[in-house]
């Protein structure tokens, strides 16, 4: 198909994988003109191989683990090959969940950019003029520079760096082109946002209580020794060492956004209660997410926005 919609995630992510499939067509009125895939990291065998090898990640040399909550991250740059360098193509992380029809974004005028997307936020966004690719709109033909497994093996002969990579500095800028940032709502849930995206990862809330599994940056130019400390807990502990648990989200609106997700999925039979259970033993989704199911209450019919309602009877 012309349109496509392209969901990246590993095996740690699956679960939010499969409900941000669900949430893309819930809230579409235009579900016959695009398909959606889910691209998984295991189907690229190229990733694996290059398990404990070294590559170069924000000027430091980090060892490649497949284990790690997103060692998906490359396969954004997929879909243009994907869809064989023709049409059009939204990707996104398996932690964004659409709040309104992506349609509108898949069939809107680029005005002859090749790349779509919105700034980061805080530092990466303003002292290093970082992109977000988390969430991108791509003119696929115009792409055809981008080939991944080239690329990624790169990393490991250190002629690329993993972090300019994903914050599309490797491009022309002319060739990108910003959406509003609602379309990328960074741990933000409001009347206004089409896409929630619970980028902060200690507080994704199908997480909660579990140990963390990623790793966090080693590059702090305000404070360098923190970076020699991180490196050092890192060499002496593991990669994961005294990193603690995944924090409740701030936000009970986003939680109850994303159970009521998951809610549907387990009640039309697309998530299975073993699966989650599964999910469970293998520290992929909170231990108590039965209880959390069980009290949160059913989202308003699409297309209707999960905060319309509340916001309605507030004016």
């Amino acid at each position: 198909m012309e349109y496509s919609v392209f969901i990246q995630t590993n095996h740690k992510q699956i679960t939010g994988a499969i409900v941000a499939e669900y949430a893309l067509r819930r809230y579409s009125r235009h579900n016959d003109k695009f398909d959606v895939h889910i691209i998984h990291k295991k189907d690229y065998p190229y990733f694996d191989a290059r398990e404990g090898q070294l590559y170069l990640r924000d000027g430091v040399k980090r060892t490649w683990l497949n284990d790690d909550l997103q060692s998906f991250t490359l396969t954004r740059f997929m879909p243009p090959a994907l869809m064989g360098y023709t049409g059009r193509a939204v990707v996104i992380d398996p932690d964004i969940f659409a709040a309104s029809d992506i349609w509108d974004l898949l069939s809107r005028d680029m005005q002859g950019k090749a790349i779509m997307c919105r700034p980061r936020s805080g530092s990466k966004g303003v002292i290093d003029r970082c992109l977000a690719s988390s969430v991108m709109l791509l003119d696929c033909a115009q792409l055809t520079h981008w080939r991944v497994e080239e690329q990624f093996n790169d990393m490991f002969s250190f002629k690329r760096d993993y972090m300019p990579w994903i914050c599309l500095k490797y491009e022309d800028r002319d060739t990108i082109g910003l959406f509003e940032n609602e379309w990328n709502d960074f741990d933000k849930f409001t009347p206004k946002t089409r896409m929630l995206h619970t980028t902060r990862r200690k507080t994704q809330p199908w997480k909660t209580g579990l140990p963390v599994d990623w790793r966090p940056a080693e590059k702090f130019r305000l404070f360098p020794p923190a970076v020699w400390l991180m490196r050092a807990r890192r060499r002496l502990f593991g990669e994961y060492a005294f990193l603690g648990h995944y924090k409740a989200h701030p936000d009970r609106n986003q939680e109850a956004f994303f159970f009521g997700l998951l809610k549907e999925c387990v009640a039309k039979g697309i998530i299975s209660e073993e699966f989650i259970r599964d999910q469970m033993r293998q520290n992929h989704v909170r231990h108590d997410a039965f209880e959390v199911l069980d009290r949160t209450p059913d989202l308003p019919p699409a297309p209707l926005h999960p905060l319309a309602a509340q916001v309605r009877e507030a004016a």
